[in-house]
């Protein structure tokens, strides 16, 4: 810590700012021996029963009950048997973009809960928080006593003349880089890389940083066992850089992977850069100094891609590659969230015109797109506002049965939940929601299409209609997932490997360390019926078993796959 510190610092700050540091480390072991004691294997900290479910935590409301206690009383009565972990996103008093614009790291957003609400969901669900440290709400008290020129505030924000030329710098957005201020120094142009209401911190100055530690080690204190790194790629700003990983911005997730190794080595980070892939495992470190997961950010547009097109041959080419560096490491595999679905991550591996096709398609189905700005002045596109049902199934338009659009989604996740790492399953996946256009409309927002919340009754109502397809989607996720849970093939070291298969499936082996409980995973992404030889999955004969259907096979029978179908198959003794 001290090394990173210097390096980050100079050799004479860094020096002061690690003996406050260590002072910070010494108060919280004292206070919070019990955490340094967690020290669990990391092969044991997440198992093939490991998922987390992504909420906001007033996505189910009942009137005169506080939203997080809603929320968990959902949960724990509809899910509670499968889901293993909540990410609840950001919970704090927020001015803007649904709680990324924080107001105040340290309290709950007195309309959802209290921290005891919070912590309730510790009893039956590991805990990932977001920590949203690349910036803060211009209405937080920090930002506001920069206005008011108070120390120690007046350096906690990025200052930058206006005619300074930054060009190289990486945007996600399209809007303005700095943002002015009026302060009692006169305008002052602070950097906001998402928007005016969001002003980036300065971690040039190390006190950003300590505040920001106590304020990670707090949330620990309260519970949380992960914690996530909202856009921490654009952490560190140097000018006449792009500003995006820049090697500073990986000294400090370093930094935090080792005081969390000191004082609470249970916790895990997870990054979250939606950025191309290769850029994306940076934050993997050399598998032990930085993050124990990452977004698998470049799945939900190539499983769309797949589906759309019915060929699985660039997403098996690129599963075909993926590794991480080491067994304390792993994906954390996804398709949808409470984002749209992002293309730079498809940057490389789709070609232009598949991503054009993404973009049109996305049109035509009631969905919108959100660009980027190019260094050029030119823009692209960054991500799909739609949620993915909608992004798989033309709902408006087809002739399509609901049965077979539901299938597709299914199969969808199926894929996800067979590959290596630990799946996230957004609430809106739970349910195959539909474009929320309105709530586009009362926003303004476009990844308010995504986001829609639920008053309780009414979605009970929808759960408990035998044919509904809340109830539906529902209930073929959990089969998944209770499924996936029993079976060391999934825990998220074992060993994949991608199957010789036509276009139309997809397919791959998990491989844990008893090669006896190999499982194979094959998805048809057609609406064909699709027939392969026992032989396509294990080159030795073997009577197995379908863990979906409790169907068996013999080694010389073919294995069908109606539309949309998935196979977990196992061997079996004859």
């Amino acid at each position: 810590m001290r090394h990173l510190l210097q390096f980050l610092y100079g050799p004479e700050q860094g020096d002061q700012t690690w003996h406050r540091l260590e002072k910070i480390l010494q108060a919280f072991q004292e206070k919070h021996p019990h955490l340094q004691s967690l020290d669990i294997p990391f092969s044991e900290r997440l198992t093939q029963r490991d998922n987390l479910l992504i909420t906001y935590g007033d996505q189910v409301r009942t009137p005169d009950e506080p939203p997080l206690h809603t929320l968990y009383r959902f949960l724990k009565h509809h899910t509670g048997d499968v889901l293993r972990g909540v990410h609840i996103l950001p919970f704090f008093p927020y001015s803007s973009d649904d709680g990324f614009s924080v107001i105040d790291y340290c309290k709950v957003n007195p309309e959802l809960g209290t921290w005891e609400d919070i912590r309730r969901f510790r009893q039956d669900f590991k805990l990932m928080v977001d920590a949203v440290i690349n910036h803060i709400s211009r209405h937080s008290t920090w930002f506001e006593w920069f206005i008011c020129g108070k120390p120690p505030y007046r350096d906690y924000f990025i200052v930058v003349d206006p005619d300074t030329d930054l060009s190289q710098v990486v945007r996600p957005r399209t809007t303005p880089l700095l943002t002015p201020v009026e302060t009692v120094e006169g305008t002052r142009y602070v950097w906001t890389t998402f928007s005016p209401d969001q002003i980036d911190l300065n971690y040039h100055n190390p006190a950003v940083l300590l505040d920001i530690i106590r304020i990670l080690l707090f949330y620990v204190s309260q519970g949380a066992e992960i914690i996530r790194l909202d856009a921490i790629a654009y952490l560190w700003k140097e000018i006449g850089t792009p500003c995006i990983h820049l090697p500073q911005t990986h000294a400090v997730v370093k930094l935090f992977r080792a005081l969390f190794d000191r004082v609470a080595p249970s916790v895990l980070l997870i990054t979250e850069t939606n950025v191309p892939h290769a850029e994306n495992v940076s934050y993997f470190g050399d598998g032990t100094d930085e993050a124990q997961m990452v977004y698998q950010f470049s799945l939900p547009p190539l499983v769309l891609h797949t589906f759309l097109e019915g060929d699985t041959t660039v997403l098996q080419q690129w599963v075909a590659t993926l590794s991480t560096p080491s067994d304390e490491t792993t994906f954390f595999n996804f398709l949808a969230s409470h984002d749209g679905i992002g293309l730079r991550p498809a940057e490389g591996l789709l070609p232009p015109e598949a991503i054009d096709r993404l973009v049109r398609i996305t049109y035509d189905r009631g969905g919108f797109v959100s660009y980027r700005s190019l260094p050029d002045g030119g823009r692209a596109p960054y991500e799909l506002n739609i949620t993915y049902y909608e992004a798989l199934n033309d709902v408006r338009r087809t002739k399509e049965s609901e049965d077979l659009q539901i299938a597709r989604f299914i199969a969808a996740h199926a894929i996800m939940l067979s590959l290596e790492g630990v799946p996230g399953l957004y609430f809106h996946s739970l349910l195959g929601s539909l474009n929320w256009r309105e709530g586009v409309g009362y926003t303004g927002h476009f990844r308010t299409i995504n986001r829609q919340k639920f008053l309780r009754d009414m979605l009970e109502a929808r759960l408990q209609t035998a044919d509904s397809r809340e109830r539906t989607i529902m209930e073929r996720m959990k089969y998944l997932l209770r499924i996936r849970s029993r079976e060391r093939a999934f825990h998220p070291n074992s060993r994949q490997r991608i199957l010789a298969m036509p276009p139309e499936l997809f397919g791959l082996l998990r491989i844990p360390e008893d090669p006896g409980q190999t499982v194979g995973c094959v998805t048809n992404v057609t609406s064909r019926t699709q027939r392969i030889p026992t032989s396509n999955l294990f080159p030795e004969p073997h009577r197995l078993q379908d863990l979906l259907t409790d169907t068996f096979f013999s080694p010389e029978d073919d294995i069908v796959l109606p539309p949309y179908a998935t196979r977990w198959l196992k061997p079996v003794s004859s």
